[in-house]
């Protein structure tokens, strides 16, 4: 039964490219196949939750730039056995950014990705069945706060190039910016 939410999410999600088709149907399946697909005990994977936050404004994005991997990235973490992703996208929000007043600005799956992970200290290398949401940092004095999973945080207006970002920063932000246009028209 807990799984019922998210399979109804991912089955109304709608992937805006070839790469989050193939991946939607990785996680459905995943989903199905998997009874503890949301515990990071899982050696093959698990799903995680993460998402692409904004500034008040709505004019700038949220990125860390990961300590273990190396790459800048959206805000999030492991289910830990919690199979409702939108809270755990909002506990790892909080956690890695220090900020706690954030909104959710949609209960719908903004933006999905499935990767596989480097073998690190001695868990193998597996995949992350990842979920995000769009959220909003709803108080504009307060300050964000690198956490010890980060090298840094920072507010971006356009995505770096730098070999270190993902080409889901890059979907996402297109998605973000269709989004603001859209509000405008």
């Amino acid at each position: 039964m807990h799984r019922k939410n998210l399979r109804e999410k991912l089955e109304r999600y709608h992937p805006t490219d070839e790469t989050e088709v193939a991946d939607k149907a990785k996680m459905l399946e995943f989903l199905n196949s998997q009874e503890d697909c949301f515990e990071r005990s899982l050696s093959i994977g698990h799903f995680t939750g993460s998402c692409w936050i904004v500034n008040r404004d709505d004019t700038k994005f949220l990125l860390t730039l990961h300590k273990k991997i190396g790459f800048w990235l959206q805000l999030g973490g492991h289910a830990d056995g919690d199979y409702d992703l939108v809270r755990v996208s909002l506990k790892e929000a909080r956690e890695e950014s220090g900020l706690q007043h954030i909104e959710l600005l949609s209960n719908e799956i903004f933006d999905i990705g499935v990767h596989l992970t480097s073998e690190y200290k001695e868990v193998p290398a597996h995949y992350h069945y990842d979920v995000r949401f769009l959220m909003k940092a709803s108080d504009p004095q307060e300050d964000i706060k690198i956490s010890d999973e980060s090298d840094d945080l920072r507010w971006f207006d356009t995505p770096i190039v730098a070999p270190s970002l993902g080409v889901d920063i890059f979907r996402m932000f297109e998605k973000w910016e269709k989004r603001c246009l859209s509000r405008l028209l």
